[in-house]
């Protein structure tokens, strides 16, 4: 990491010019016709950004918002082309055109929100905005995505690892400098259930913005769904925890779901991690299968996330989808902040 922190000094220049030039209005954003709220993030890999992206979309169906969220819909197909999601009624498309993100939050927030893929936000906001009248739109992973106005900047911070090692790309996860988060207009501490002192955390994140509300925020499992119902409108979950479940997952952040799970307690009988949006394919599910068969598993436990690309896997074993919900502390005084802002 020594080696390339010059690289990450030279990054985090550059980031802090790009930031300057929109500060003094020489770059312009784009104002989308209807208000806008970014939920980013500071660091790579997983933040616990995504659910927090859906919570807010379903309070914000449920204040009667046209709710639209935009995003870029990493490691999908042709990137370069503008994918529709979903309508809030129907998902059109599966995690290899749309995204593995985008199509987990749409099949989430059926009824709540419609959900666009594609890498130029600001024109697929004016798209959307003429196609179904959105009133609110959401920018998913937005913070550093400056092109586009916002009316409301949320910033999630993981408890875990506020800032991993405080260098940036690519001697760290930094995306810019740890100074930006005076930008935010509200700050999210998530998977705060995981640390013992949050206290040292608000500090330092009050030491860069005095003013921005902090919000506590954690994950909880509410069940577990087969697999092979978790493609059906109505598939239903289970509390029973499966029995002596193997876990395997392609997220950012995977340790963090094996502490929740532990927490929750259900404790694996063995594991296998596969990098953030690996695309699963019969040689994978083989490997989960021989690992399970090894660690003398009698089912598998996976994530939503990952679950989205599993349509066509057939395993030797049950495989359950581990259905979470994030709860944010200061549950009304949020709400109120994304419905007025």
């Amino acid at each position: 990491m020594r080696l390339l922190a010059p690289l990450g000094k030279i990054y985090g220049r550059v980031t802090d010019v790009r930031n300057r030039l929109y500060d003094r209005g020489t770059f312009r954003s784009i104002y989308l016709g209807a208000r806008t709220i970014s939920v980013g993030n500071l660091t790579t890999g997983g933040t616990g950004k995504t659910p927090l992206v859906a919570l807010t979309a379903e309070m914000l169906a449920d204040h009667g918002e046209i709710v639209c969220i935009l995003t870029r819909g990493y490691g999908r197909k042709n990137p370069g082309h503008r994918v529709l999601v979903s309508d809030s009624r129907i998902v059109f498309v599966d995690a290899a055109t749309g995204g593995d993100e985008p199509v987990e939050l749409a099949r989430r927030l059926i009824g709540k929100a419609i959900v666009v893929a594609d890498a130029d936000r600001a024109a697929a906001g004016v798209w959307a905005k003429e196609q179904f009248g959105v009133t609110v739109f959401i920018l998913d992973d937005g913070f550093q995505h400056r092109r586009v106005k916002r009316d409301l900047d949320i910033v999630c911070i993981d408890a875990t690892s506020p800032c991993g090692n405080g260098r940036i790309l690519p001697a760290g996860p930094l995306r810019e400098s740890f100074k930006s988060l005076d930008r935010a207009d509200a700050i999210v501490i998530t998977r705060s259930d995981l640390v013992e002192d949050l206290t040292s955390i608000e500090q330092r994140l009050r030491k860069r913005n005095e003013s921005a509300p902090i919000f506590c925020a954690e994950a909880k499992f509410i069940g577990f769904g087969r697999l092979e119902s978790f493609f059906e409108s109505n598939s239903a979950t289970q509390n029973e925890p499966p029995s002596k479940p193997f876990v395997f997952t392609a997220i950012g952040n995977p340790d963090n779901f094996l502490i929740t799970l532990e927490k929750a307690g259900f404790s694996s009988v063995g594991q296998k991690r596969f990098r953030d949006h690996f695309v699963y394919d019969a040689a994978a599910v083989a490997q989960i299968d021989q690992a399970a068969r090894t660690a003398g598993a009698a089912s598998l436990i996976t994530t939503a996330k990952d679950a989205v690309k599993l349509a066509n896997a057939k395993f030797e074993i049950p495989c359950y989808v581990a259905i979470a919900e994030t709860t944010v502390y200061n549950h009304f005084e949020f709400k109120r902040l994304i419905t007025s802002s």
